[in-house]
Formats: structure tokens, sequence, C-alpha cells
């Protein structure tokens, strides 16, 4: 239990500051440059999730973890990206404590999703190239949805402990929240008494949405290498290999750099400036949600064949202007 003054006057609203060395003459490009992060983040996967829906040949299991993954990197954008644009645009820098509140739930919750739907992905790609007999038994379009719904209800757990922590936590010094948003680590340091019981929970829920989803992403992509060693055709080795190297890669920077910042505190050599921190936690979470449904719809032929078809299907309805015929008197 936190030990505080029983007169402490409690705040009722906090105020995003964004990067704190960034001079003022800078505000309007950062938030030029948030927009657009924005927007195209939007568009992409919006797109994505409207080729989904209106072609039929794409609603299988991989398809549909795909606009799964749309949808939490659509909401995630949608979380934080607005209010650090207010900031710089307005300079609106203002949330009421419950508004924080709902940001650190929906922050924590569109984290630990996207960490459960990459391993179901996983999960895909190891029954389609380790049994590919019996891929198509194992993985349904019913099995997925049902995995899926198990992720966005599950997710809700482990943000559902910050958010309980955060709503439990005294605030009664500064309101400035050194960070581009509301989350539990940027709030901790606004709190009155020894708040480390609240930071042990908060990292232990962060540690367990994101090792056991790795864990079982690096045994699936082992047993997926090993798989593919063994195949004769070197084109399809060479496939299989770009597929996973392509979502290794996003694996990569979606885990390694959270690592990175959760474990900061508890490694005494490893420190970072708060500019250094807000960019790195902006970098995971923005950036897979901004690559994703380019790096898929890109190097997934279908989808590339139906935008190509789209594409011609709109040249050959657009109206030609007529010939206009011109007679030549003598």
């Amino acid at each position: 239990m936190f030990q505080v003054d029983e007169n402490y006057t409690r705040v009722s609203e906090f105020v995003i500051v964004g990067f704190p060395s960034l001079q003022p003459e800078y505000f309007h490009l950062v938030a030029w440059f948030f927009f657009f992060l924005y927007l195209t983040t939007v568009v992409g996967n919006f797109l994505l999730v409207v080729v989904f829906a209106l072609e039929r040949s794409l609603q299988k299991p991989m398809y549909i973890i795909m606009v799964s993954l749309a949808l939490a990197d659509i909401g995630m954008a949608t979380v934080i990206l607005p209010k650090i644009i207010a900031r710089y645009w307005w300079n609106d820098g203002a949330l009421g404590f419950h508004t924080c509140l709902f940001q650190v739930q929906m922050i924590h919750y569109f984290g630990a999703l996207s960490s459960l739907i990459s391993m179901f992905m996983a999960l895909d790609r190891y029954l389609a190239v380790c049994f590919p007999l019996r891929y198509p038994i194992l993985m349904t379009n019913q099995t997925i949805i049902g995995l899926l719904v198990f992720c966005w209800v599950v997710a809700h757990i482990f943000s559902g402990i910050s958010t309980v922590n955060f709503s439990i936590m005294p605030f009664c010094g500064s309101s400035q929240i050194i960070h581009a948003f509301c989350d539990t680590m940027s709030v901790i340091p606004l709190v009155c008494g020894d708040p480390s019981r609240q930071i042990r929970d908060a990292f232990t829920s962060a540690m367990t949405v994101l090792f056991v989803p790795l864990s079982f992403i690096i045994f699936s992509y082992i047993c997926i290498i090993i798989t593919v060693l063994r195949m004769a055709s070197r084109q399809g080795r060479a496939k299989t290999f770009s597929t996973c190297a392509t979502q290794g890669c996003i694996i990569s920077i979606y885990y390694i750099p959270r690592f990175i910042v959760f474990s900061t505190p508890y490694i005494p050599n490893l420190k970072m400036t708060p500019d250094k921190h807000i960019v790195t936690t902006l970098f995971y979470s923005l950036l897979p949600p901004l690559i994703n449904p380019f790096i898929y719809c890109l190097r997934t032929k279908e989808i590339k064949q139906i935008l190509k078809r789209w594409v011609q299907r709109r040249r050959d309805i657009t109206p030609t202007k007529p010939a206009v015929a011109v007679t030549v008197t003598k």
C-alpha cells in the first residue's frame, strides 16, 4: 500500500510533454510528420481490410490473421497519435485523469494483442510448412477465428493489470508526463510513495505477454528452417525463407526494442535519456503498424494480383473522349 499524506491534492489532469529537448520552432514539423504517419498507417491497414472484405478468395486463415493484425494496428495508431499531434500542432497536451487511464488501458491492450496475434501467425506458418497435408484440417477458418477471438479477449487481462495499478496510485506532485502518451512506465515517476510493487506487477505482465509468444515464435521458426532445409526444391526453399525472413524482421522490430525499454530500469549500466526512451517506444509502437500492410501486400502474390486486377478494371471502365473529326476544305 502507498503511504501518503491524507491531505494530499489528487492530480485530476496530466500534460503530455513529448520530447523535452525539442525546440518550439520544430513543433509544427513534428506534428506534420506524425499526421502523415497516422494517415499512412490507417489508409494502408484499412486498404488491407477492404481487399479482404471484397475478395472471397482471400478469406483463408492466413489473411484472417493479417486482417486482425491490421485492425489492431489501426487501434494502436489511433490511441497514440492524435494526442501527440494535438500537442505539437495546437499546444494541447492536457489529458484528464480518466482519459489518461483509458489510454494506458488501450495502449497495453493493443500491444498485448499484437504479440498474441504474431504468435498465431507463426503457428499458421508452422503448420503450413511442417504439416502441409494436415494443415487444411488443423487450420480452418472457424479455428483461426476462435483463436483470434481468444486473443482479443485475453489481451484485456494483461492490460487490465496495468490499468488497475494505475487507478489506485496516488498522484500528488507534478502532472507533466515526459512521454508521447500515457503508459505505466511514464506515469510511475509522478506517483507519491513507493510504487515498487506496481512496477514489479507491470514488468511481470509485460514480460509474460512478450516472452511466451516470442518463445513459441522462435520454436516455430526453428522447426520451419529445419523443414525447409530438407526440401528438395531450391525454389521452394527460397520462397519459404523469403517469407520467414520478412516476418522475422517485423517480429524483431516489435520485440527487441520492447525488451530494451522494459529492462532498462533493471540493468545498472544501461541508461536512456528521455528523448531516446520516447523515440525507442514510438519506434516499436508505430513502425510495425506502418510497414505491416505494405510488406504483406507487396510480398503476397494473391493480393498483388487482386490490386492489379482492380487497377485494370478501373482503366477499362474509364470513359475515353470521342475523336473529333476535322473537315479540311480546299
